[in-house]
């Protein structure tokens, strides 16, 4: 088929690219830099659909976030992706509509069934996605999250197809960004306290991207996580571990207050189960811990010639 892949710059879109085409898609890229095949701003929909003229595919990806290298400390922080899962989404269908294409596969993530504490149960895809935000700030980023899907799934004439991926680790992700902090001992944990969050290799969430354009039902989203949830705190003690890094420092859950995002995702438990991948779309990780996935990417970096 050929793929339209909005955020194909990104860690999940670079990946993604390449999994699409080595299942023998044709893919072109939709971002603002350079490189793009298709150059044009999701915010900017004029410009936006003149990037698109003449073009036809026969799915479009969202993939777009703002998230990339920046710090998930403050509220504010959000506020880029949220623009893109809203506004963005609108003017990227209109595109969809413009190219011809029919399917409409879109990013989302563990949190759209909300922040907090979930008590250890683990959700699956009818559990409750998009609850009203516990304050503004989190209707702001849960709502935005609720929004993408609601208009992927009920554009008309639209297979809308969602993928909620837990938190990404893996190559170009914890090497690139974890690690390097790690060993500075920039990155402090809070103690789990029986909290766990679900994960994913990145590598694992681009074959997802593959399986929802090739088989996920319309009006059907689905969790892509690993089969076992872990601790922030575990996670983070795992990777430091695998590549020779000191253990992070356990700091107190009010020590992260001046920076509101990142307490609320600390004092989240929030797990996922992964059984609708697996049924409907033939997807599972390769890795059923990110405590293993961690360790494989240390070995394979340490292997001369590796590269990540």
């Amino acid at each position: 088929m050929k793929v339209l892949l909005a955020g194909a710059s990104g860690v999940l879109g670079q990946r993604a690219v390449r999994a699409l085409r080595a299942a023998g898609h044709e893919v072109a890229g939709l971002g603002r830099g350079a490189g793009m095949d298709v150059r044009a701003d999701l915010l900017d929909r004029e410009g936006l659909l003149r990037a698109v003229n003449g073009l036809g595919f026969d799915v479009v990806v969202h993939a777009a976030t703002a998230l990339s290298g920046k710090s998930l400390a403050r509220h504010q922080d959000m506020a880029g992706t949220n623009a893109l899962r809203t506004e963005g989404t609108v003017n990227l269908l209109a595109a969809t509509r413009e190219t011809g294409a029919r399917r409409f596969v879109v990013e989302s993530m563990m949190f759209g069934y909300g922040y907090g504490d979930h008590g250890g149960a683990v959700l699956g895809e009818d559990d409750g996605f998009g609850p009203q935000g516990a304050n503004v700030w989190l209707e702001r980023h849960v709502g935005a999250m609720r929004t993408k899907e609601e208009l992927a799934f009920t554009a008309d004439g639209i297979e809308g197809v969602s993928l909620r991926f837990g938190l990404f680790y893996g190559a170009g992700v914890t090497d690139v960004h974890v690690v390097p902090m790690l060993r500075k001992r920039a990155l402090p944990v809070v103690a789990a306290k029986g909290r766990a969050l679900s994960w994913v290799d990145v590598a694992d969430a681009a074959k997802a991207v593959v399986a929802g354009v090739e088989s996920g039902r319309p009006g059907q989203a689905y969790n892509i996580v690993d089969d076992e949830p872990l601790g922030w705190d575990a996670h983070m003690r795992a990777v430091a571990a695998a590549f020779g890094a000191p253990a992070p420092m356990t700091v107190p859950l009010w020590v992260l207050k001046p920076a509101p995002l990142a307490h609320t995702i600390m004092g989240t438990d929030l797990r996922l189960a992964n059984a609708k991948a697996r049924r409907e779309l033939g997807w599972g990780p390769v890795y059923a811990s990110s405590v293993v996935g961690a360790g494989a990417l240390a070995a394979a970096l340490s292997m001369p010639g590796t590269c990540g």
